[in-house]
């Protein structure tokens, strides 16, 4: 790898674990990239004739028998793990021990047994942040860097509401989020032992992601350090588990919760007492809502990401546009559709992969790094113990 710090030109090895859904968008981006070489080393998986396929589609140069195998490869830099949540801790640990950059996808970590109590949940909160720590530990002692891949952040409409608030130099009032889907696409997330949580995570993660790094961005300016979080509300439910959703025979939304919720919301109080709404759920028809508002003093934002109006399409059968893609989970291409000309653009995934990319190169800190990570774990497992005992909760903040 060359490395000049200012100049984010050269080559950055990169090596992947896992073959699945978010590998595929990864990889995708990872060749978007300008002005650096993202160099597609090498894969693993554990299936090897999907992972041999994955690689020659993907143009990787070599597939791997071993994860060991992978992190002792000394043409890699930054290794990718997509794996489910409770990997995550191991993957980011044993990456960092191998001297190279880890690139972990969200949620960071978690705590993989259930609460059933009082004690349960707080045994949850203690152990995500116990884990969480664990790998900021490992960053700290190996020199090298955590990239949490928290693509919301990069979203260019969230980028572009940083930036007006940066002019305006107004201070943030409040953040209403949502992140909402009709089901989820990786059988894991449906079961707390794999996933560490539900909708109110998995989902939640991104609008929350993004409103912690306003209010760091807020912070920085106007007092010289992140605005941190310090306390929350919050709700759970299982809705398609209930009488309402049982009624009827058939159902286009996904099912198959096993232990997790597929509804969630969280108010987050600021320490400059702000606030942000989250809401998350799996019980969505009509494709993705993603949607982030901005209420400032000064200044009010809107940020569409999915719908949003760039490409509005209409027709009368769904068959009528044949294989073109529309947008993510819309139940059929019939009537008018929002049709996004660049759904990975707008989500905000090239964006993620430059950065990541160039960080590795510099070694300059990532926009979204450990201390984001950390702190969608710390604020999650207090909604999730306020959200069973009815009380509000403090968030432990490092």
């Amino acid at each position: 790898m060359s490395a000049d710090t200012n100049d984010p030109k050269g080559t950055v090895g990169i090596a992947m674990i896992g073959n699945g859904f978010a590998a595929e968008f990864h990889t995708t981006n990872y060749k978007r990239t300008h002005g650096v070489d993202a160099r597609l080393v090498g894969i693993y998986g554990p299936r090897p004739d999907a992972t041999a396929d994955f690689a020659a589609r993907h143009g990787y140069e070599k597939t791997y028998s071993s994860v060991d195998e992978l992190l002792s490869d000394p043409e890699v830099d930054m290794v990718d793990a997509c794996v489910p949540n409770s990997f995550h801790e191991n993957m980011v640990v044993d990456t960092l021990d191998a001297g190279k950059h880890a690139v972990i996808e969200k949620p960071f970590t978690g705590a993989f047994v259930r609460g059933e109590d009082d004690a349960g949940w707080e045994r949850c909160l203690t152990e995500g942040l116990e884990s969480a720590d664990r790998m900021i530990a490992a960053e700290a002692r190996s020199g090298k860097t955590i990239m949490y891949a928290e693509n919301l952040i990069y979203a260019p409409g969230v980028q572009k509401a940083r930036r007006l608030l940066d002019a305006a130099d107004s201070p943030i009032l409040r953040i209403v989020g949502e992140e909402s889907h009709s089901g989820t696409h990786s059988p894991y997330a449906q079961q707390w032992s794999t996933s560490g949580g539900g909708s109110l995570y998995n989902k939640g993660c991104h609008s929350l992601g993004a409103a912690l790094h306003l209010k760091y961005e807020e912070g920085k300016r106007r007092i010289g350090r992140p605005i941190r979080p310090s306390w929350t509300v919050a709700a759970v439910a299982n809705l398609t588990k209930t009488e309402a959703f049982e009624s009827e025979g058939e159902h286009v939304i996904r099912t198959g919760w096993k232990d997790c919720e597929d509804w969630g919301m969280m108010v987050v109080g600021f320490e400059d007492g702000s606030i942000a709404q989250i809401n998350s759920a799996d019980i969505v028809v009509g494709g993705i809502q993603n949607l982030l508002t901005v209420y400032a003093t000064q200044a009010a934002i809107k940020v569409n990401i999915n719908p949003n109006d760039a490409v509005l399409a209409y027709a009368p059968n769904a068959d009528t546009f044949g294989n073109e893609y529309i947008r993510e989970k819309v139940e059929t291409k019939a009537g008018w559709q929002f049709t996004n000309p660049d759904e990975d653009w707008m989500n905000g995934f090239p964006h993620e992969m430059q950065d990541f990319c160039e960080c590795a190169i510099t070694g300059r800190e990532p926009i979204s790094g450990s201390m984001l990570g950390r702190d969608v774990v710390a604020v999650t497992y207090a909604a999730y113990l306020s959200a069973n005992t009815g009380r509000r909760t403090e968030v432990p903040i490092a």
